[in-house]
């Protein structure tokens, strides 16, 4: 008997509405139900602001994890509110069945291919969608379990095929259109994808390389005509067919969901790191679950929010928005898959909830800084004013005067729309200046969260009532957290007055382990069950976590004090002429030196203040004065963050061309290959070191 979720009653309808009325009002505390194991071993714990400290072993009496001040004695895997959502299929039958009349997914980007406004399909409809594309794979003898990969950017197709996979116990594996064809070929026959999704232009990269990948044997193309879709060689046994084909095929054979239970494998992410072959991260259905849930307690969402997607699906920060979103009834909008038309859409869309990466926000500072200067006159004057007002009102605790938002913010605002209520930054740390300068600015709620694929997502996230920046926030409540001395590095959990050291996570959101990789998951999962993250934290004041440094990565200089070049690059970021840099050192150099990507239009307005002449960008990197300028301006940016003189870079290489998926030097996750740059940049790390040697002064003869 097939289950048919969309005959409802009048009365169900009506119990719909009042509770997607009721999602607005504040919930009651809840004492938090759906407890994972409790392997710590205290009853007790000692509460410091946000987070609770507890022993993590009776006989060593030593009170060292933490967990969130809001669940000290449990750690939460269920929604508090419904605690019957065990599953992704639980949680999206949940949403449509209550905001089942709801928008939920948007797209502009027409069947033509033109743009235009947002047009809507409800929760009903993508419900409807889900159950066609689940039964369509089952028509086509996609056995149960089968790993489906994703091979295109966000649009609601994505978030129907993934659902579908939910329902009918399939492992959606994203594959990064990004990732470049060697990487997309490695993962589809390491996790055996057996049917993939995809777009005319990722079509013809598969079919490039079809016959090396004999696991898949149906590739669906999305927004592709029957007229259109190539045929493969019968010797190949792969059925090509288009996604509107098989969304009627599926309509005309409705199969039973197959539901997946709680520790199901729900999906293999595959991270790239900087070196190697990509890893797949086993994240099951459990997992994922704890996490949102666990955030659910923090952070609210409400059915008349409206998000807009553009951060790739295939990483988890935004496949877990999506989850979280999904559980309040917000609507989601997705870009037109366009990054330079992205203020397009959110003019068009006008999201409450944005969600971004310091990448972003960064230019987003740097474009209304520099635009404040160009202004001159009264109207820096007038910026200035509003902004130290507003500032020191909102250190103080008080409602700034709406005054300054008439004359000077809402100008600011409109450019994420004008309506942004939440911000969010994740997946690398974002600048203390940056976060205040984001908070005075667009208003709000501006957090900072941590997190990784290998915790489902969030390990910590700040306090929406947290007024102090440059920190994470405290342990999301379905995990805990420990610091694991480096000595190598001098951090230890005893050192005052902060306890540092490398950030040890635990919990149900504790991935499954790398797919078919025994050897790397027991590198990073110890006996105990505890996470080794490789980066270094220390707790402040309040149990608030902040990121300082990072265990891999690091390297000695020749004076043998040790280097994170990504900490030092992260200070530099902030550098108005930095577009990208990369820290080079080694043990045979005592100094640093960087090559830095340049912000085009700002080092060219630079050049034109100073009266230099140039042909075109290049030569102007080549400009010593060039060169000097960004040098200054960067050991300016050095030491207003305190870094220590070893961590100065002592010579700098300008570059025209910016650090690419294309040209091999950044992971898509936007991280610098740091091997690939050392190669890349031979040259010029060779000829900086030898202007810095001719450059000493010349030691007297003994």
């Amino acid at each position: 008997m097939v289950r048919v979720e969309e005959e409802q009653t009048p009365m169900d309808a009506a119990q719909r509405r009042l509770r997607a009325v009721s999602a607005h009002l504040q919930p009651p505390e809840s004492a938090g139900v759906g407890l994972a194991a409790n392997p710590t071993a205290g009853e007790y714990a000692d509460v410091q602001g946000y987070s609770a400290v507890l022993p993590e072993k009776l006989q060593t009496g030593k009170w060292n994890v933490y967990r969130n001040a809001k669940t000290p004695l449990r750690l939460i895997n269920r929604f508090p509110g419904s605690p019957d959502i065990a599953t992704l299929h639980d949680n999206f039958v949940y949403a449509v069945e209550t905001f089942r009349d709801c928008r939920y997914l948007g797209t502009r980007v027409c069947a033509d291919g033109t743009v235009g406004d947002y047009k809507w399909m409800t929760y009903g409809e993508a419900s409807t969608n889900r159950t066609a594309i689940g039964s369509g794979l089952i028509y086509h003898g996609i056995p149960e379990g089968a790993r489906i990969g994703l091979y295109f950017i966000n649009r609601p197709e994505w978030i129907i095929v993934d659902h579908a996979c939910a329902a009918y116990s399939y492992v959606s594996v994203p594959l990064y259109d990004t990732l470049g064809p060697d990487a997309v070929q490695f993962i589809v026959n390491h996790a055996t994808v057996e049917a993939i999704f995809c777009v005319p232009q990722t079509l013809s990269t598969l079919l490039s390389f079809i016959t090396q990948m004999p696991c898949v044997h149906l590739i669906v193309v999305i927004g592709g005509d029957n007229t259109t879709v190539p045929s493969t060689p019968t010797t190949t046994g792969v059925k090509i067919m288009t996604y509107s084909s098989l969304l009627s095929q599926g309509k005309m054979s409705s199969k039973p969901f197959r539901r997946p239970k709680p520790e199901d494998i729900a999906t293999i992410c595959y991270t790239s790191g900087t070196t190697g072959t990509p890893k797949g991260a086993v994240l099951s259905h459990r997992n994922l679950i704890a996490n949102v849930s666990g955030s659910s307690l923090l952070i609210k969402f409400y059915p008349s929010d409206v998000y807009i997607s553009y951060l790739p699906l295939a990483h988890i920060y935004e496949r877990v928005n999506q989850i979280a979103l999904l559980h309040y009834g917000v609507a989601i909008g997705f870009y037109q898959g366009d990054n330079l038309k992205l203020m397009d859409d959110l003019a068009a869309l006008r999201p409450t909830v944005f969600a971004s990466v310091p990448r972003l926000y960064n230019r987003i500072y740097a474009a209304i800084t520099n635009a404040v200067k160009e202004s001159g006159g009264l109207k820096e004057k007038l910026f200035h004013a509003a902004y130290n007002a507003k500032r020191k009102a909102i250190i103080n605790g008080r409602n700034p005067s709406p005054m300054w938002d008439k004359l000077v913010f809402n100008k600011i605002k409109t450019r994420l729309g004008g309506r942004v209520r939440l911000m969010s930054s994740g997946a690398s740390p974002l600048s203390a200046d940056v976060m205040e300068f984001l908070r005075i600015c667009f208003g709000g709620i501006v957090i900072e969260g941590y997190g990784m694929t290998e915790t489902s997502c969030v390990i910590t996230t700040m306090d929406i009532d947290d007024r102090l920046i440059g920190h994470v926030g405290p342990p999301n409540p379905s995990c805990e957290i420990k610091l694991v001395d480096v000595p190598e590095m001098n951090y230890t959990s005893e050192d005052q007055p902060c306890p540092r050291g490398e950030i040890c996570v635990r919990g149900p959101t504790i991935f499954c382990g790398y797919y078919k990789d025994e050897i790397q998951t027991r590198e990073v999962i110890d006996e105990d069950g505890w996470l080794h993250t490789g980066d270094i934290g220390l707790w402040l004041p309040g149990g608030r976590l902040k990121i300082i440094d990072r265990k891999k990565n690091i390297f000695k200089l020749a004076q043998g004090e040790y280097i994170a070049p990504e900490k030092i690059e992260n200070v530099y970021a902030k550098c108005k002429f930095i577009a990208q840099c990369f820290i080079y050192g080694d043990s045979f150099n005592s100094s640093l030196v960087a090559v830095v990507a340049v912000e085009p239009e700002v080092l060219k307005a630079w050049a034109a203040s100073e009266g230099i002449q140039f042909e075109d960008l290049r030569q102007l990197c080549a400009d010593p004065r060039a060169r000097s300028a960004v040098l200054a301006d960067m050991d300016s940016i050095g030491k207003e963050a305190q870094l220590r003189g070893f961590e100065f870079a002592k010579n700098v290489t300008l570059v025209a061309e910016p650090f690419t998926l294309e040209n091999g030097l950044l992971t898509p996750t936007f991280k610098v290959k740091r091997p690939q740059a050392k190669a890349y940049f031979a040259k010029e790390i060779a000829d900086m070191y030898a202007q810095l040697r001719e450059a000493e002064p010349t030691k007297p003869k003994l």
